[in-house]
């Protein structure tokens, strides 16, 4: 009798400890190329944020990126961001935009994507790339 008494109580609190945790997979979906631009082109209101560092996002970048970098203040674009958009993040291989789709997400954000293996495999699926030299104020 004690020893299903103790596993009642095992089941209890350890169910009670998981519902409250959402796992990262849950919060944001992580999308080969293809899908990551099929699920971009089909969203109305997006944005497509490039998460690398300004030098890395001046060189090549996906039409119509922003560049946000992932080492920098993310609280002020969080904040200024509207909540409705769908938010696609990427950056050179996967591992920075999944970190930032998770940090948007736990700010509130409920559409958030990740190019799996970042630019690098975009760049694989030969989708275009713009080189277009950037206007600085340096």
């Amino acid at each position: 009798m004690k020893h299903y008494f103790v596993i009642l109580l095992f089941l209890l609190v350890y169910s009670d400890v998981s519902t409250g945790q959402v796992p990262d997979s849950l919060k944001y979906k992580s999308f080969p190329p293809a899908e990551f631009l099929a699920a971009y082109n089909k969203s109305e209101k997006k944005l497509l944020i490039d998460v690398r560092e300004f030098f890395e996002y001046k060189k090549s970048r996906l039409k119509d990126a922003v560049n946000i970098p992932s080492m920098g203040n993310l609280d002020n674009p969080a904040d200024t961001i509207d909540k409705n958009n769908a938010l696609f993040f990427y950056c050179t291989s996967g591992f920075r935009s999944k970190r930032v789709a998770k940090y948007f997400y736990d700010k509130g954000f409920t559409k958030c994507y990740s190019l799996d293996g970042g630019i690098a495999a975009w760049g694989k699926e030969k989708l275009p790339v713009e080189k277009k030299r950037l206007r600085t104020h340096d």
